[in-house]
Protein backbone atom coordinates (compact mmCIF):
# COMPACT_ATOMS: atom_id res chain seq x y z
CA UNK A 1 0.00 0.00 0.00
CA UNK A 2 1.54 3.27 -1.06
CA UNK A 3 1.02 6.31 1.11
CA UNK A 4 2.17 8.74 -1.58
CA UNK A 5 -0.51 11.10 -2.90
CA UNK A 6 1.28 13.59 -5.14
CA UNK A 7 4.39 15.64 -5.72
CA UNK A 8 3.76 19.20 -4.58
CA UNK A 9 6.95 20.78 -5.88
CA UNK A 10 10.22 19.83 -7.54
CA UNK A 11 12.80 22.56 -8.05
CA UNK A 12 16.59 22.65 -7.91
CA UNK A 13 17.57 21.14 -4.59
CA UNK A 14 14.04 20.61 -3.23
CA UNK A 15 11.40 17.91 -3.49
CA UNK A 16 8.09 18.29 -1.69
CA UNK A 17 5.68 15.33 -1.51
CA UNK A 18 2.27 14.81 0.05
CA UNK A 19 1.39 11.56 1.87
CA UNK A 20 -1.90 10.37 3.33
CA UNK A 21 -2.85 8.26 6.35
CA UNK A 22 0.60 8.27 7.98
CA UNK A 23 2.01 9.94 11.08
CA UNK A 24 5.38 11.64 11.45
CA UNK A 25 6.66 8.75 13.59
CA UNK A 26 5.65 6.12 11.04
CA UNK A 27 7.12 8.09 8.13
CA UNK A 28 10.36 8.67 10.04
CA UNK A 29 10.66 4.92 10.56
CA UNK A 30 9.89 4.15 6.90
CA UNK A 31 12.35 6.76 5.58
CA UNK A 32 15.07 5.59 7.99
CA UNK A 33 14.69 1.95 6.92
CA UNK A 34 14.57 2.83 3.21
CA UNK A 35 17.60 5.11 3.29
CA UNK A 36 19.73 2.81 5.44
CA UNK A 37 19.00 0.08 2.89
CA UNK A 38 20.27 2.52 0.20
CA UNK A 39 23.57 2.97 2.08
CA UNK A 40 22.83 6.28 3.78
CA UNK A 41 23.63 7.14 7.37
CA UNK A 42 20.48 8.57 8.90
CA UNK A 43 20.67 11.04 11.76
CA UNK A 44 17.47 12.00 13.56
CA UNK A 45 18.04 15.59 14.69
CA UNK A 46 14.62 16.50 16.00
CA UNK A 47 11.05 15.33 15.73
CA UNK A 48 10.39 14.80 12.01
CA UNK A 49 13.78 16.10 10.84
CA UNK A 50 16.38 13.76 9.36
CA UNK A 51 19.86 14.24 7.93
CA UNK A 52 20.88 11.73 5.24
CA UNK A 53 24.57 11.27 4.38
CA UNK A 54 26.27 8.85 2.04
CA UNK A 55 30.00 8.66 1.41
CA UNK A 56 32.85 10.71 2.81
CA UNK A 57 33.12 14.49 2.64
CA UNK A 58 36.91 14.38 3.03
CA UNK A 59 37.33 11.87 0.20
CA UNK A 60 35.10 14.06 -1.96
CA UNK A 61 37.31 17.07 -1.28
CA UNK A 62 40.48 15.13 -2.04
CA UNK A 63 39.33 13.00 -4.99
CA UNK A 64 36.57 15.14 -6.48
CA UNK A 65 33.99 13.32 -8.60
CA UNK A 66 35.80 9.99 -8.09
CA UNK A 67 34.48 9.84 -4.50
CA UNK A 68 30.84 9.65 -3.51
CA UNK A 69 29.33 12.14 -1.09
CA UNK A 70 25.67 13.09 -0.80
CA UNK A 71 23.95 15.01 1.98
CA UNK A 72 20.23 15.71 2.16
CA UNK A 73 17.85 16.82 4.88
CA UNK A 74 14.28 15.63 5.25
CA UNK A 75 11.64 17.62 7.09
CA UNK A 76 8.14 16.40 7.84
CA UNK A 77 5.11 18.40 8.84
CA UNK A 78 1.57 17.28 9.50
CA UNK A 79 -0.70 19.25 7.14
CA UNK A 80 -4.11 18.12 8.29
CA UNK A 81 -5.28 15.25 10.43
CA UNK A 82 -4.33 12.57 7.90
CA UNK A 83 -1.93 14.33 5.48
CA UNK A 84 1.84 14.68 5.83
CA UNK A 85 4.15 16.91 3.80
CA UNK A 86 7.71 15.63 3.36
CA UNK A 87 10.40 17.98 2.03
CA UNK A 88 13.79 16.73 0.83
CA UNK A 89 16.48 19.42 0.64
CA UNK A 90 19.86 19.14 -1.04
CA UNK A 91 22.56 20.01 1.53
CA UNK A 92 25.68 19.50 -0.59
CA UNK A 93 26.14 21.23 -3.92
CA UNK A 94 28.63 18.82 -5.45
CA UNK A 95 30.99 21.69 -6.29
CA UNK A 96 33.95 19.80 -4.85
CA UNK A 97 33.40 17.27 -7.64
CA UNK A 98 33.24 19.92 -10.33
CA UNK A 99 30.57 19.74 -13.03
CA UNK A 100 30.51 15.97 -12.80
CA UNK A 101 29.90 16.17 -9.03
CA UNK A 102 27.10 18.68 -9.49
CA UNK A 103 25.47 16.40 -12.06
CA UNK A 104 25.83 13.44 -9.66
CA UNK A 105 23.89 15.39 -6.99
CA UNK A 106 21.08 16.20 -9.45
CA UNK A 107 20.90 12.57 -10.55
CA UNK A 108 20.79 11.37 -6.93
CA UNK A 109 18.03 13.86 -6.10
CA UNK A 110 15.98 12.54 -9.04
CA UNK A 111 16.57 8.99 -7.79
CA UNK A 112 15.42 9.97 -4.29
CA UNK A 113 12.32 11.55 -5.80
CA UNK A 114 11.49 8.18 -7.37
CA UNK A 115 12.18 6.30 -4.11
CA UNK A 116 10.08 8.68 -2.01
CA UNK A 117 7.19 8.51 -4.49
CA UNK A 118 7.02 4.74 -3.92
CA UNK A 119 6.61 4.92 -0.15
Amino acid sequence: MTLFVKNLQTVDGLISNLYKDVSVEEMTKKVTELMEHQGYQVTNDQFGNLILEKGSRIKRLLLGAFATYFKFSVTMSQSTENELTVNIFQQSSGMSGGLIGMNQIKTELARLNFLFSNI
